[in-house]
């Protein structure tokens, strides 16, 4: 029965490779949505540990330094500093802005330059004064030009694999002074401090961990996160559909097979058996082609992909599954052939 259904594929060559092909396009479309996935929530706790602080201080009421409207004065650095098992406390600035000509949206971070949330940099150096700024990938500018950022001009003096988050929003990397002034006008605030080391409330502050920082910065990105999962569930549902309609056709089309091996007392599980491996064998070549696929798809996408070896095994694991159930109905189609159609009845 195992031959007997391999060359079923044989024969039917033609019809089996248009369902690889067409599977092939719906597994590497999936795989593209679920690496996104993947690189969203890889995002948020690569920017939190971009800073290297054990806690941070926020206001009081702030549930993170990321999404607080509360703010701090800048001096407050100064008290945390002096506490006993302080390290290190630089006050940051966080927020949102635009890098002009052509507009593009970008996260800004305002940090002490040299101090915690000065990014690692892969082109060019750190910024080492006012009105230079360091760029995450994302944004197609050569170190040595000149921008825009919310309205204040800055040279580009390096750049960064490192920053990006909120869905793939590069970030644009500045002294703190100059933050501020982008953000509040020159007034001495900040969103919170990171602090290297241990530290304790001061009043009208509260500290948060980076675990904590983490879950706050991914709370907005819940209800994006969740339609990306349901996409990618919706197209294996559909290469399920696309293999399970191939199959069910090929066992329309061999009842009498099926009524003579039921006839000469084949198992059932023989048959059950063999219409498995022909879905399973092209849900798998499908998910082989996908791969490629995924990776053309991911090109395309507004921010990357994460395409790993987990993705990949995934994908092969859910395969597997997603052939068995496209199988069953041609398998329930084989089960209640009639022997007597072996002998013309």
């Amino acid at each position: 029965m195992w031959l007997v259904s391999v060359r079923d594929l044989q024969f039917r060559a033609r019809r089996f490779v248009i369902a690889v092909i067409v599977t092939s396009l719906v597994f590497g479309i999936a795989l593209a949505i679920d690496g996104m996935r993947r690189s969203v929530q890889s995002e948020t706790p690569a920017i939190v540990a971009l800073f290297g602080a054990d806690r941070w201080v926020v206001a009081q009421g702030a549930t993170g330094p990321f999404t607080t409207t509360r703010v701090l004065g800048a001096t407050a650095a100064d008290a945390v500093r002096r506490q006993p098992g302080v390290k290190r406390a630089d006050p940051v600035v966080l927020s949102r802005t635009v890098i002009a000509n052509p507009a593009k949206d970008a996260n800004l971070v305002g940090h002490v330059l040299g101090g915690l949330g000065s990014p690692p940099i892969s082109e060019g150096r750190s910024a080492q004064k006012s009105g230079e700024a360091v760029l995450s990938s994302g944004v197609s500018i050569d170190v040595g030009a000149r921008i825009l950022v919310g309205g204040k001009a800055f040279r580009v003096v390096g750049k960064t694999p490192n920053g990006r988050y909120y869905f793939g929003v590069p970030t644009v990397f500045v002294s703190l002074r100059d933050a501020q002034e982008i953000v509040f006008k020159g007034q001495p605030l900040v969103m919170g401090i990171a602090v290297k080391g241990t530290t304790r409330a001061l009043a009208g502050t509260t500290t948060v961990t980076n675990s904590q920082v983490v879950s706050d910065l991914n709370r907005p990105l819940a209800g994006g996160v969740q339609s990306i999962v349901v996409m990618a569930v919706l197209m294996w549902l559909i290469a399920a559909g696309i293999i399970g309609l191939i199959v069910y056709l090929s066992a329309i089309e061999r009842m009498r097979d099926f009524a003579v091996f039921k006839a000469t007392g084949a198992p059932s599980r023989v048959i059950v058996g063999g219409l498995m491996l022909q879905a399973v064998i092209v849900s798998l070549v499908a998910a082989v082609v996908g791969v490629g696929v995924s990776k053309l798809v991911g090109l395309g996408l507004p921010f990357p992909s994460e395409l790993g070896a987990a993705g990949i095994l995934q994908l092969f694991a859910i395969s597997v599954v997603v052939g068995v159930l496209a199988s069953l109905a041609g398998v329930r189609r084989a089960l209640t052939t009639d022997p007597a159609v072996a002998f013309g009845g």
